[in-house]
């Protein structure tokens, strides 16, 4: 459990105990609601993080949206959308096993994130990692219609594991998930993953 959860759920249960107590008593059913609502969108689970070498693994739990290629400093790479509903865990996760070279926070709108604009006029927080392979890899959180805070835990320079928890972004929102375009995809639109679990695609092994 992310203890935002507990937060939340703990304003529902004070809101529910005065609202019993100064006006009906089952207009407390509301907060009491939301409260259980909070708790149970804030659950962290325990993840079976892949081991075979170069696996790059799901940021995020939601749905497979678009697959595309984009330029990185003239350099073509290939991006895997994941777009995240209220019913989704948020909690976020390292793709990959490296260091953390560069973190960027932009402020911006709250579109919904299916649309393709949102991964670049929203609010988002932008991580570079070099990975043990050598290889850059960069991952999106992206606010989306509903969400109104990016939490993001490593700082520049820091070493983050396969899997590792570095974050969540609180409700609706969107994760874009950067490969070097000779990487091998493993995953098609439509598809469900689950952050730290499921295998987006394998890093090109030799050299490069």
């Amino acid at each position: 459990m992310v203890r935002d959860g507990y937060y939340y759920a703990l304003a529902m249960l004070a809101a529910a105990v005065l609202l019993g107590l100064w006006t009906v008593p089952v207009l407390a059913a509301v907060p009491l609601l939301l409260g259980a609502f909070f708790l149970w969108f804030f659950r962290d689970p325990e993840r079976d993080i892949p081991v075979n070498a170069g696996a790059v693994v799901s940021p995020a739990d939601g749905k497979v949206t678009g697959i595309f290629t984009v330029q990185i400093d003239g350099v073509p790479y290939t991006a895997v959308s994941i777009f995240l509903s209220v019913f989704n865990v948020h909690v976020n996760r390292a793709p990959a096993a490296g260091v953390v070279t560069g973190v960027e926070y932009r402020r911006g709108k709250y579109l919904n994130a299916m649309n393709p604009a949102s991964a670049e006029l929203n609010e988002q927080n932008i991580c570079t990692m070099s990975t043990d392979d050598g290889y850059r890899l960069v991952f999106k959180q992206i606010a989306g219609l509903l969400a109104r805070r990016i939490v993001f835990s490593p700082r520049l320079g820091d070493r983050l594991e396969r899997g590792q928890r570095i974050g969540l972004i609180k409700f609706g929102s969107r994760c874009d998930l950067v490969v070097p375009a000779g990487s091998t995809i493993l995953v098609k639109i439509g598809d469900r993953v689950q952050g730290g679990a499921s295998t987006v695609a394998l890093l090109p092994q030799g050299e490069h």
